[in-house]
């Protein structure tokens, strides 16, 4: 099983599965490698996908397991998780694409190695971006989201009452995890501006679902309005677990984007 290693030394976990243009899966916070079993399917018939588990996560919680949660886990270290699988797996060039709090360390790690990354997906997060107009608009979805239930925020009613199996898959991914989202520190602490981004050139798509109860629409429309070279998949009647309610949905706007950061570079056809 391979481990990558750390610049301090923690053994990251990860698998790389097909073969192609090469594209990166962070999970998010109740997540792990594992939970992309609908995308590495469907995805590494064309394309080299690598699926991992930040610290704190799935079977780098094992790796790991020196790491005192006692005050928390610095979140600002899951960047260096990323770089170091690029490294070890031997990608030279790759999407990353992090769903939640995963693409606010996605977009941290592009920007420590730009030449690394062809693109940055952003599923259901603005990634972390500190702006004086985007974080009123996020506090604000924020505000209302933490009125509803966990699974509420996550997945639909109508879901959860069809398909209780994969509803209660579901719920018990986050179990294999030493970290919860309580345990995380400097998640939003000093991330980068528009700015920042914008001077990076480095293309950024928004993957969002229109029934995201955590972040909105308007929020993240405004988002990509304020990047130079940015790309907005609203999709519509998609929560915001699109990857594991609506796959196919999630899995088709991932590879729009994926044949606009590799226009012309050949995917493996099965």
């Amino acid at each position: 099983m391979p481990y990558a290693k750390t610049a301090d030394g923690t053994s990251v976990y990860y698998e790389t599965h097909g073969e192609g243009p090469a594209v990166v899966l962070v999970h998010g916070s109740g997540g792990h490698h594992a939970a992309w079993w609908q995308q590495v399917s469907a995805l590494s018939r064309r394309y080299t996908v690598v699926t991992l588990d930040l610290r704190g996560f799935g079977r780098t919680s094992d790796a790991a397991a020196a790491v005192d949660l006692s005050e928390g886990l610095d979140a600002g270290l899951f960047p260096g998780d990323i770089i170091a699988v690029l490294k070890d797996a031997g990608i030279d060039r790759a999407v990353l694409a992090g769903q939640s709090i995963g693409a606010v360390a996605a977009l941290r790690a592009a920007l420590a190695e730009p030449g690394l990354v062809a693109g940055v997906v952003l599923a259901h997060s603005l990634g972390g971006i500190s702006d004086p107009e985007l974080s009123p608009l996020v506090a604000a979805d924020r505000a209302e989201a933490v009125k509803l239930p966990v699974l509420d925020r996550l997945l639909t009613r109508a879901f959860r009452e069809t398909d209780p199996a994969k509803t209660f898959l579901f719920r018990q991914m986050g179990t294999f995890n030493r970290a919860k989202m309580q345990d995380l520190r400097n998640l939003d602490t000093d991330g980068p501006t528009v700015a920042e981004i914008n001077a990076s050139g480095i293309p950024i798509y928004f993957l969002a679902g229109a029934d995201d109860a955590v972040l909105s629409g308007k929020t993240v429309t405004r988002a990509a309005e304020l990047l130079d070279h940015a790309h907005l998949d609203l999709v519509p009647d998609a929560p915001h677990a699109m990857y594991w309610e609506k796959p196919e949905l999630f899995n088709a706007a991932l590879e729009r984007f994926l044949q606009l950061a590799y226009p012309n570079e050949e995917t493996v056809t099965a």
